[in-house]
This record gives C-alpha cells, sequence and structure tokens, in this order.
C-alpha cells in the first residue's frame, strides 16, 4: 500500500486527479468523476467535520464488525460494492469544486502527517493506528480513480 503521507505520493495521486474531466467514462459503476470525487470527500468529511453523526450502540457495533477490516484492510474493494448511505452522492455536483476539494484534502492529511493519526478516534471504527488511516485514505481513493481508468 502507497502511503499517502509521503508528499511523493501525494502529488502522485493529485496528477493523476489532474487527468480526470467532467467527461471521463467510468470502466464499472454509475458515479460520474463529479460524483466519484465528492464520494471521495466524505470520508475527509467524516475525519475533519462534524457533518455527519457518529454511529453508537448497535449500529457502531456492527459498523465495525462488518465494515472496519474491508476498509482498513489491505484487500482491495471489489467493483461494484455497495456503499454507507453517506457516501451517496445525489445530484450533480460541480467537478471543479469537487477536484479542489479533494486536492485541498489531500494536502492536508499529507502535511498533517503520520502521527497526527496514530491513534486518532475515526468516525465510525474507534481508534485506527496511521497505516490504518492510510490504508482508509488511499485505497478508497485509489480504487475510485482506477474506476475512470486514471
Amino acid at each position: 500500500m502507497k502511503n499517502i503521507f509521503d508528499k511523493q505520493i501525494t502529488e502522485e495521486v493529485i496528477s493523476r486527479i489532474e487527468n480526470l474531466k467532467p467527461d471521463t467514462q467510468n470502466l464499472w459503476g454509475k458515479m460520474n468523476s463529479a460524483q466519484m470525487m465528492a464520494h471521495c470527500n466524505v470520508a475527509y468529511d467524516l475525519t475533519y467535520t462534524d457533518k455527519y453523526p457518529k454511529p453508537t450502540g448497535f449500529k457502531k457495533f456492527m459498523i465495525k464488525l462488518l465494515a472496519k477490516n474491508l476498509v482498513v484492510g489491505p484487500k482491495p474493494y471489489k467493483k461494484n460494492m455497495r456503499t454507507a448511505p453517506e457516501f451517496l452522492i445525489h445530484g450533480e455536483p460541480d467537478f471543479n469544486t469537487e477536484k479542489d476539494i479533494l486536492i485541498n484534502n489531500l494536502i492536508k492529511t499529507q502535511e498533517l502527517g503520520e502521527a497526527h493519526f496514530e491513534g486518532k478516534d475515526s468516525h465510525a471504527f474507534g481508534p485506527l493506528t496511521a497505516s490504518q488511516w492510510n490504508t482508509l485514505f488511499y485505497k478508497h481513493l485509489n480504487h475510485h480513480l482506477e474506476q475512470f481508468g486514471i
């Protein structure tokens, strides 16, 4: 797994994002490129904002039981997997706005660095290691860039 906290890797991912266009065709799934970037930005919203309420009780238990290993484990995502409701994008987000937000989220994450994320509480999974945070961020974004052949 590439390390999203490494400046060179972050720049590589940003370069890939720069290759996206509003009309870049997906290879699978239903999202267009703007929706995909808005979808990817949700992971950062969950990390950096209080935009979404945190799951509690049984719901949090089930998310940790069923989704945590999938999200922070090394196994790649399958094509056309279902996503959490918070990650569903409805409507047509602005391509350039979502692209700018995504790039800024990547830069912020890289600049905060591994030490900031070591033991940091995630929205739904509880405390994660920096390595798990890296997997959460990099694997998800890489999956969707590959979805668009980028």
